[in-house]
């Protein structure tokens, strides 16, 4: 029988990943993967990120049922069986024959014939599992189910998100597992609704005809939907760009910019745009300054953005590097500054990124994005509101990045919870006693960010 073109674009897509070259979410939309039939689509995407969800216990089984570890095997063999044992243990449709077959046939495909008997031999050890963990809630799992969870991650990272969940529960070891658990599954898609006059409740209507279900969002509810069921890529509605994709905390962290007509805003870090055309809907008027250091990226947001921008609202697109000094000419009443992170809270979306952190880049990373807190900061206008976020969970890049920079800044301040929820009413739940926004996919059900408001004080305060 032929090989499933599934199997072979998966396969593909992992050892691109193997060698940190792209990222699923966008090689799974490439060319190739956009040719296949809806079915094979989305059998290749499931092995795909399963294997990068799982990879850690994947490599654990394939070394206990082989007798041998993994570290010693070709790249192209390890690929083929981690994508052999996630699809028998896990898709429980998925025939093990038709699974056997393909794995020996990609292997010798990939010319390594004298493998093929021990890519045979493993994989018939795999048995399916109807009762796997990711189909149990976090409370139903047992302690072989917990050492399964942590196994798929790296053993650093797992301790120290129990480190920092420690200083505020009773027990860090269980909510760790409990966040590496959500990063497990697949997130939801969450939509935006562009046009902010649009009624989010005829846009669910208008989706619902074209076979796609939704819900409002829990915190966006002005403009966000949680898609329940359906294809969104095949709806006239987001080939028309009146929806984009944006996860609800992505969403609510431009909320918290909270622009007023006629105002200067800049967003730094701005690439690939949603967030920017986020701001210049809000704006209505004014002048909106969107920079990015990659000129592809910067290329990107140059298609996208003009849709998005509202006839009253002046766009500059600027390349910079944020990590260096900027050369503004004026100041600005609103400043985004959406950092560059290690990506923790996305992992559900990116399962890679954990493969490719190391310890050290934490602390490296809240280095530049100090350095770039410390220079967006002089441009912020007296009175005038900047928001630091990143979509990382790690404490360093995070509170310790604005207080480290807060200790050299004595005009500026961190808006209270208070004055949050004065101004965010349902987003009282987000924030902390020191006024900083967290969001985690385990306690919320959407990507993980934190974010701080920061104010300039005026001549007056």
């Amino acid at each position: 029988m032929p090989l499933s073109p599934a199997r072979q674009l998966a396969y593909k897509v992992l050892l691109r990943l193997e060698s940190a070259s792209g990222f699923a979410v966008d090689l799974l939309q490439g060319p190739e993967v956009s040719a296949l039939k809806d079915t094979d689509r989305r059998l290749a995407t499931e092995i795909v990120m399963g294997v990068m969800r799982w990879r850690g216990e994947l490599d654990f089984q394939i070394a206990r049922l082989s007798g041998k570890g993994t570290r010693g095997l070709d790249p192209e063999v390890l690929t083929v069986l981690r994508m052999g044992a996630y699809q028998i243990s896990f898709l429980a449709r998925t025939p093990k024959r038709a699974v056997v077959d393909d794995a020996v046939e990609l292997t010798k495909g990939a010319r390594k014939r004298s493998a093929a008997g021990f890519v045979n031999a493993v994989l018939r050890k795999f048995e399916p599992s109807p009762d796997r963990v990711a189909n149990r809630d976090f409370d139903q799992l047992s302690q072989g189910d917990w050492d399964s969870v942590q196994r798929a991650f790296p053993a650093w990272l797992i301790e120290r998100w129990e480190a920092w969940t420690a200083t505020t529960t009773d027990s860090g070891k269980v909510e760790a597992l409990r966040l590496a658990y959500a990063f497990l599954h697949n997130p939801h898609t969450t939509l935006r609704g562009v046009d902010p006059a649009a009624d989010v409740a005829s846009l669910q209507r208008e989706l619902a005809t074209q076979g796609v279900v939704t819900a409002p969002c829990e915190y966006a509810e002005a403009h966000g939907l949680v898609v329940e069921s359906g294809h969104i890529q095949h709806t006239r509605l987001y080939r028309e760009g009146r929806v984009v994709i944006q996860d609800e905390a992505s969403q609510l962290v431009a909320e918290l910019v909270h622009p007023a007509p006629g105002m200067r805003v800049l967003d730094l870090c701005a690439a690939p745009g949603i967030k920017s055309g986020q701001l210049a809907q809000a704006l209505g008027s004014g002048t909106l300054v969107a920079c990015d250091y990659s000129a592809a990226r910067l290329e990107t947001m140059a298609k996208l953005l003009p849709k998005w921008i509202p006839p009253g609202v002046r766009v500059a697109v600027v390349r910079l590097d944020a990590a260096a000094p900027l050369p503004f000419a004026m100041k600005f009443d609103r400043i985004l500054l959406d950092a560059p992170c290690s990506g923790t809270g996305t992992l559900g979306r990116n399962p890679e990124i954990k493969w490719r952190l190391r310890p050290g880049d934490i602390s490296r990373l809240a280095g530049i994005q100090a350095a770039m807190l410390r220079n967006a900061a002089p441009w912020l206008a007296p009175d005038g509101r900047l928001v630091y976020a990143t979509c990382s969970l790690e404490p360093e890049e995070n509170a310790g990045v604005i207080e480290s920079v807060l200790d050299e800044m004595r005009d500026f301040r961190v808006l209270t919870s208070q004055e949050l929820a004065s101004e965010h009413p349902r987003l009282v739940p987000l924030f902390d006693a020191r006024g900083y926004f967290s969001t985690r996919p385990d306690q919320h059900s959407m990507d993980g960010f934190n974010a701080a408001v920061l104010v300039r004080k005026g001549r007056g305060m």
